[in-house]
């Protein structure tokens, strides 16, 4: 998978000829399919994942996988696209003469460096952008004709411990990867253990060098989206080497005065730096001539490019290591371009770009128009929606107003712990707290989500349909539930008090609960915002992470077909199996929740006054609603699994007109986000989840595994320990672990 990072797509970025060409060929009509070896072949030639022909074709891996192994074939509607792919493919990449000889067997490292001259390939200052890729095999190193730079595989302490999977075909103008590691003796440490030697000894030419000669980068992961620019990353060393300070001296802005030595470098040889200037992430670029861009971002490990909440210990690797785990991440989920919260952010719109070339009926020229299903304009939030600081609600209400539930939309996760007054005598004579964690929770909240994608529409009076995403005002206080269980309405748990705001998802689940238990209310809105343009915008998205997700845990000696207990034996030392690997997985789970929040960013700077436009609004992907509705969906799909245990638990028929439970019902006592904690007999989850003996556990309940929705083994305490929390008002589920990390600071 770490090779997927070269992945190519059939359009260069931003050509309308080429678009041109593309669409005319998306209407030639044949259904004509190659064999199933041909198939994989041609994908394999063009550096395509089955990952990504999956998410054109609207279907999944899997089965893009079957129709390359012969053992289904594709229906209508994927049919006909899928046989326009291939038969464009065929076009670029014809089959060989004769069959292409097998990539050869990595060798293993000699113990001293081996350093070798590479081969001379056709200089390559900038990736063109009417070129793509032609290369069926993947390639050794290369680097441009007449060039002293050379690459060796590295040998002792900074040697890449692992491999990670080599690409069966890779871009020949990214055959080194995504992404390099810097140090200061010039090393520049790729994929697969290659090194290159830099003579760069400036900024200007390290940038100069790297569009030149490194021949880095990253596919595209959609047919009208970008190639992501090559990431160099600087350890200490090579900081040093390059002239920039040990740390930067302005902790407040995090980068460096205009008039540092460096920046004026950059000025004089004619590059320039974005508007956040040269701090731990920076981007060196020229403006782009046509379609071709110029642009190399840098990574400085010594100011905390990499985050440690999400990263680890990553920036204390050694660089061929560090490599290896930035590939891994870049190659699954995207190149690094900043915060793992930006990487998630900017996955959308890798993974569904606002817009593509088409043809212009009137002019019959090729234009920028809309792709259907993204998000292609900014929109203002409906009022309830917008946080405080934002001008529309600035209009509305003082500055110092806090607005209450009927003002203001609160769709937040779960924070609860149950009264010890209500804990039961059976559930005080357990020995054990036992929490359980939903896997990646917010990712498989996204998954088949219909969101809006226009701006808000106000109404009065509403009726209410479960399928038009929006904000509804109504009243839920007449729902009552079992005081040992959260309400669902709200983040805290308490019941309702009148009427609030709602995202769509907790609305359809209290019209499933007033269905399911027969409740004498009826939904009435007093008034919504709505949204009438709507689809499944974060379906790639999902599919795309959770692809990444199973990788990663397959590293580790996470599969699917692991038997429960065996689920959990795996699960107790699998970051010990690859630490590094552990931290690319953390960082995924970070890129999760930090891309949801991103949808509603907070303005940032001290020079900032509330009621003021900040530069996030005037993005397309600046969606607060869309952030309340995947994590209103996360606390109703943990609510359902709570109701459903504990009627599974009950051993009397389901109660009608109230949502009570038996005594002796399985409930929890405390909730953080994704996280449950039960009392227990036992220390395993297996001692308290309703599994039967052949290991099957009661549907609609949780289910221990590695996919994103199911759940893991969050940690164990005595009970007694978990309700002296409780006690003291604080919740255990935030401690469960007893590692000295808490829940909150975990990624998830």
């Amino acid at each position: 998978m770490v090779g997927s990072g070269a992945e190519v797509s059939l359009v260069p970025t931003g050509n309308p000829l080429f678009s041109a060409i593309d669409a005319l060929l998306e209407q030639v009509p044949t259904d004509d399919l190659p064999p199933p070896v041909e198939r994989k072949r041609l994908r394999e030639a063009a550096g395509l994942s089955q990952t990504q022909i999956a998410t054109a074709l609207g279907t999944r891996r899997e089965a893009v996988g079957n129709w390359e192994g012969g053992k289904t074939e594709p229906r209508p509607p994927q049919r006909a696209a899928y046989a326009r792919l291939l038969e464009g493919l065929a076009q670029r990449f014809p089959a060989p003469e004769s069959a292409a000889a097998p990539a050869a067997t990595p060798q293993p490292a000699p113990a001293a460096p081996e350093t070798v001259t590479a081969p001379a390939a056709p200089m390559a200052p900038a990736r063109p952008a009417s070129t793509t890729s032609a290369t069926g095999t993947a390639r050794g190193p290369a680097t441009a004709a007449g060039s002293t730079s050379t690459s060796r595989r590295p040998g002792g302490k900074n040697a890449a411990p692992k491999s990670a999977p080599a690409p069966a075909a890779v871009d020949r103008w990214f055959a080194h990867g995504p992404l390099g590691v810097l140090d200061g003796d010039g090393s520049l440490y790729g994929a697969g253990g290659l090194v290159l030697e830099c003579p760069a000894a400036t900024v200007p030419d390290l940038v100069a060098w790297t569009l030149a000669e490194a021949r880095l980068g990253a596919g595209r992961l959609h047919r009208s989206g970008k190639d992501s620019d090559p990431l160099i990353v600087l350890t200490a060393a090579a900081v040093e080497r390059l002239g920039l300070p040990e740390r930067l001296e302005d902790r407040r802005s995090m980068r460096l005065p205009e008039d540092h030595k460096v920046v004026k470098q950059i000025a004089r040889a004619k590059w320039q730096l974005t508007r956040r200037g040269f701090g731990p992430w920076a981007r060196v670029y020229r403006p782009a001539k046509g379609s071709e861009r110029q642009c190399v971002q840098l990574a400085v490990l010594p100011w905390g490019a990499l985050d440690s909440r999400a990263w680890g210990e990553a920036d204390q690797l050694p660089p061929a290591e560090l490599a290896r785990v930035l590939t891994a991440y870049a190659a699954r989920v995207l190149t690094p371009r900043g915060s793992t919260a930006v990487a998630g952010l900017e996955l959308m719109t890798a993974l569904r770009p606002p817009t593509r070339a088409v043809r212009d009926e009137g002019t019959d020229r090729w234009v920028s128009g809309a792709v259907p299903g993204s998000l292609t304009v900014a929109v203002d939030p409906a009022p309830p929606e917008a946080p405080g600081e934002h001008p529309v609600v600035a209009a509305l209400f003082p500055r110092t107003y806090e607005r209450t539930p009927a003002e203001v939309l609160d769709e937040e996760a779960f924070d609860w712990i149950r009264s010890t007054e209500l804990l039961t005598d059976a559930e005080c004579s357990q020995p054990f707290a036992v929490g359980i964690d939903v896997n990646t929770a917010f990712l498989a909240a996204a998954n088949r989500l219909v969101v809006g994608l226009s701006g808000p529409e106000h109404v009065k009076a509403p009726r209410f349909d479960k399928s038009v995403p929006g904000s509804w005002l109504v009243d839920l206080s007449g729902i009552e539930l079992d005081p040992r269980l959260p309400s669902p309405f709200t983040p805290h748990g308490g019941r309702p008090t009148g009427p609030a705001w709602y995202a769509t998802p907790t609305l359809a689940y209290a019209q499933e609960l007033i269905g399911q238990f027969g409740l004498a209310v009826e939904l009435r809105p007093i008034e919504a915002y709505v949204r009438r343009e709507t689809g499944p915008y974060l379906d790639p998205w999902y599919k795309h992470l959770a692809e990444a997700y199973k990788a990663t845990m397959a590293d580790l000696g996470i599969t699917a077909d692991l038997s429960p207990a065996a689920f959990l034996d795996a699960m107790a030392g699998h970051k010990a199996t690859d630490p590094g690997m552990a931290m690319v997985l953390s960082a995924m789970k970070s890129t999760v929740k930090g891309g949801i929040g991103k949808l509603r960013e907070r303005p940032q700077g001290t020079k900032y006054r509330p009621g003021e436009r900040w530069p996030a609004l005037e993005r397309p992907t600046w969606r607060p609603d869309i952030r309340a509705a995947v994590i209103s969906a996360a606390r109703v799909n943990m609510h359902r699994k709570l109701v459903k245990t504990a009627l599974a638990t009950h051993p009397g028929p389901a109660p009608t007109g109230a949502v009570v439970f038996g005594e002796d019902a399985l409930l929890p006592i405390a909730l953080l986000s994704d996280c449950a904690v039960y009392p227990s007999p036992g220390p395993s989850p297996l001692d308290v989840l309703p599994y039967d003996a052949a290991g099957k556990p009661a549907p609609g309940t949780f289910r221990l595994g590695v996919s994103p929705g199911m759940v893991k083994h969050e940690g164990t305490q005595p009970l007694f320990w978990a309700v002296e929390l409780m006690e003291q008002q604080h919740n255990p589920a935030r401690h469960i672990k007893g590692d000295g990390h808490d829940a909150a600071d975990e990624g998830e």
